[in-house]
């Protein structure tokens, strides 16, 4: 028992530091450390503690370009693993490992709701654990709504970080209504595994997908939904060395 309260009281400092760390402005220093004569969008970036691993943190700078266009706006992304010196200053914090991508993200008439970091435990080999990076976009037509959410992952190779999986759709929401009754609608929802098996050195990945669709149609004065038979999808991917690519023996049913 004793044992399990240290255990507990340790991993609740642990988290309590994290959050201290974030909540202090870890993100802006690195940001004014890394980029000291760029913009960063505050609102939408990212700091948060690594779990399992003690004193590191995750985090994710969008900073916006010169606009070239009106309503389009692209982002550079400069995703971090940062390591907090032992005595919890965080002005002395230390980047582990790091990945500066140009124009990764872009909004227009679909804008960036948010970007949040993903710690579930990704271990993709034995020496080799990801993170994920999911940003959830939003459309601003009342006619079409739209909405989805998207899933990276990295893995720190020593002073680099590679993205082994780029923006797989997790979550889908979208349709088209006459803002009365009148419409046709899709959701799609997915989730990520990690199988047994490995390519190249990485265990691979399996996505499981529900997709429904539902049609309203006026009736009097009434409005009726008819939903359709939802269907399960799956879909292996495997690591080619470089990246994560979707297998060609995807199943589905």
């Amino acid at each position: 028992m004793r044992c399990r309260l240290l255990a507990a009281c340790l991993l609740a400092s642990l988290c309590g530091a994290g959050h201290a760390a974030c909540d202090t402005g870890l993100a802006e220093r690195m940001h004014a450390k890394l980029h000291p004569k760029r913009q960063l969008d505050h609102e939408r970036a990212v700091c948060q503690a690594w779990r399992g691993f003690p004193g590191r943190f995750i985090v994710v700078l969008p900073m916006p370009r010169p606009a070239s266009a009106a309503d389009f706006t692209e982002f550079d992304l400069d995703v971090l693993v940062v390591q907090q010196a032992d005595n919890g200053n965080t002005d002395r914090a230390t980047v582990v490992s790091r990945l500066l991508q140009p124009a990764a993200l872009s909004e227009d008439a679909i804008r960036i709701g948010e970007i949040k970091v993903d710690t579930a435990r990704y271990t993709l080999a034995g020496d080799a654990r990801a993170f994920g990076v999911r940003v959830i976009r939003q459309g601003s037509s009342r006619a079409n709504p739209y909405s989805s959410e998207t899933l990276s992952l990295y893995v720190p190779q020593g002073p680099k970080l590679a993205k082994v999986l780029d923006g797989l759709e997790m979550t889908l929401e979208r349709g088209e209504w006459d803002t009365n009754c009148a419409g046709n609608f899709e959701t799609v929802r997915g989730s990520l595994s990690i199988a047994r098996s490995t390519s190249n050195g990485y265990a691979d990945l399996l996505l499981r997908q529900t997709r429904s669709e539902s049609r309203s149609t006026p009736q009097g004065d009434e409005c009726l939904t008819h939903e359709r038979p939802a269907k399960f999808t799956s879909l292996a991917l495997r690591y080619d060395g470089n990246s994560y690519r979707a297998s060609k023996s995807a199943a589905s049913d």
